[in-house]
């Protein structure tokens, strides 16, 4: 089993095949401070290559997902004058480092979204392979009325909800609730309070469960490299994939299970 790093400002609870992922400074709103940045990228350094994970659940504990950058810290961390700009694009940076590799992590990636989401936790939104939003969740892409672009999560807000979409949301701060980031396509599925996002929680990792977990990885991986390569290559490295995974146990055992009609192996009850 993967041992996963000590954490102070995220919970990590493992159940079965789900590592769940709490954003735990509730004082803060769930804000993203550097730490907890840095401890998100430790865990999904931890659980990249461990198969038995098959999904992770990110959401907020207090009923709030994440208001977004710790603004308090940027503002402590510039009194002093001390950093240059090449200080601040570097951390700056390094968020959009996490972004990437939650994006693209090989295990399914649900988000839980519940009282708000907002800037970089919209970001987050945008990057669950399914993102469950309550009703009454709130929404902004707030960063322009701070004075700062929402620089790091621009591209993957984008790439969610179209080119025109994104500059009216990134450039007017534009408030809106659960209907409407379903709407948009930030959120996929919508709640109408926080028991039936559990529920509708619950339904996804039941439709997980029956899916093969190192196929689900390659499945992510050619999506992926679908947008990076050419037609003709992004299909060569496809098929390299497909055959992998046809010549896997896994994969053996999938096709044998469905000619004698019967659960894989690796299906979960």
């Amino acid at each position: 089993m993967t041992s996963l790093p000590k954490t102070n400002d995220l919970v990590l609870e493992r159940a079965g095949s789900v590592l769940t992922i709490w954003f735990n400074r509730v004082e803060a709103k769930n804000s993203l401070s550097g730490e907890m940045v840095a401890e998100l990228d430790a865990v999904l350094d931890a659980v990249q290559g461990d198969r038995d994970i098959r999904t992770l659940v990110i959401r907020g504990k207090g009923g709030i997902f994440c208001a977004g950058g710790d603004i308090k810290g940027f503002r402590s961390g510039s009194q002093g004058g001390e950093q240059s700009e090449e200080d601040v694009a570097r951390g700056n940076r390094e968020f959009g480092d996490v972004m990437i590799k939650l994006n693209e992590q090989p295990q399914t990636v649900i988000m839980l979204v519940e009282g708000a989401a907002i800037g970089g936790g919209l970001g987050l939104c945008c990057v669950g392979d399914v993102t469950i939003v309550t009703r009454d969740a709130r929404f902004r892409l707030s960063e322009t009325s701070l004075g700062i672009p929402p620089a790091q999560i621009a591209p993957f807000v984008t790439e969610r909800v179209g080119l025109t979409q994104a500059r009216r949301l990134m450039l007017t701060g534009a408030r809106f609730k659960g209907a409407e980031a379903v709407q948009y396509g930030i959120g996929h599925i919508l709640a109408e309070d926080a028991d039936d996002l559990e529920a509708k929680c619950a339904e996804v990792l039941k439709q997980i469960s029956a899916c093969a977990p190192g196929a689900n990885a390659v499945t992510k991986a050619i999506v992926f490299e679908a947008l990076r390569k050419p037609r003709g290559a992004a299909l060569d490295f496809a098929a390299r994939g497909f055959a992998r995974c046809m010549l896997s146990e896994e994969g053996r055992e999938g096709i044998k299970a469905f000619i004698e009609k019967r659960p894989p192996a690796w299906a979960e009850d």
